[in-house]
């Protein structure tokens, strides 16, 4: 159990879910031209948690120090599991998962592809050891790698499958999926300066340069106000402009993503404590994760 926490087995979770749903209710019930069955979709999946894991395994290590003040009841490494375990448990999985990526862009012919993996195992690794200590770089490197495992399913099954014939359709799918990223990114990033809100004593303590410290923290609680409302307006024009016709939709994203955004930037307003930014940081967790299961919601959408 000790290594499943490690390895943040619910977030790996989060992202197996994603990717199937990317695959099974968005790709295949409208018959998009795609690269993979069953046992290749399995590898992508395996080969992503592999990195993202290793990437939670990696950033554990380097966030001892901080973690011992802002959780010191929840850290792992060094208490129970040995630094030198999670060393080889993360070399171990970043080798799974670039071999599993070698394989499948050899697989679908883009053998460029692999170099997708390389570049992600190297920034995960750079985030946790220098970027994160960063202003705002490592909030937003870590955001793109949230959004590369939405995109990377759009990469190996659409754009491989692309011919002048059904280039348009591809590129809608591709395009829907863009969107998806972009919403991940942006959740992800609002989600990142609430939690550096919420350890802002550790990361004081170990000599980081987050918002919250650079600018101060009722400053960057101002900032984590204003950046509430990108979301929130953005998901409300996206309805009215492309949902507007489908009250199941229009339904589904006012209640399960409009409101709890609504919520977060009206608590993000006044909101001071460790505590409160806290609960903030898992209503956006929460967001994200019925922003995506909306994707469930395609066959009432694209099917008149």
């Amino acid at each position: 159990m000790n290594i499943l926490n490690l390895i943040r087995w619910k977030n790996l979770l989060m992202i197996a879910l994603v990717q199937l749903l990317v695959k099974y209710a968005l790709l295949e019930p409208f018959d998009a031209d795609i690269m993979f069955n069953w046992f290749g979709i399995a590898l992508l999946i395996v080969s992503t948690l592999c990195l993202a894991a290793a990437g939670n395994i990696i950033n554990d290590i380097y966030d001892v120090d901080t973690d011992l003040v802002n959780r010191p009841n929840k850290v792992i490494v060094g208490k129970k599991v040995s630094e030198k375990t999670s060393y080889n448990l993360f070399f171990a999985f970043n080798i799974i998962g670039i071999l599993i990526g070698f394989y499948l862009s050899n697989l679908v012919d883009r053998s460029g592809f692999f170099a997708l993996y390389v570049i992600i195992s190297a920034l995960l690794y750079v985030y946790a050891s220098y970027l994160k200590q960063t202003l705002l770089i490592g909030n937003i490197v870590v955001s793109i790698l949230v959004a590369m495992s939405i995109l990377i399913v759009g990469l190996f099954e659409l754009l491989p499958a692309i011919t002048p014939q059904n280039q348009p359709t591809q590129l809608f799918f591709f395009k829907i999926l863009l969107d998806y990223a972009l919403f991940a990114f942006v959740i992800n990033l609002i989600r990142e300066i609430a939690k550096d809100l919420e350890d802002i004593d550790g990361d004081y303590k170990a000599g980081m340069n987050t918002l919250p410290i650079a600018i101060g923290r009722e400053r960057a609680s101002k900032v984590l106000f204003g950046l509430t409302l990108v979301p929130l307006f953005g998901v409300v024009y996206y309805v009215m402009t492309y949902l507007y016709k489908q009250p199941i939709a229009v339904g589904y994203f006012l209640l399960w993503v409009v409101a709890p955004l609504l919520y977060v930037t009206i608590k993000s307003f006044s909101a001071g404590s460790k505590k409160e930014f806290h609960h903030i940081s898992n209503i956006l967790k929460l967001v994200m994760l019925f922003g995506m299961l909306s994707l469930l919601l395609y066959r009432y959408i694209l099917i008149p």
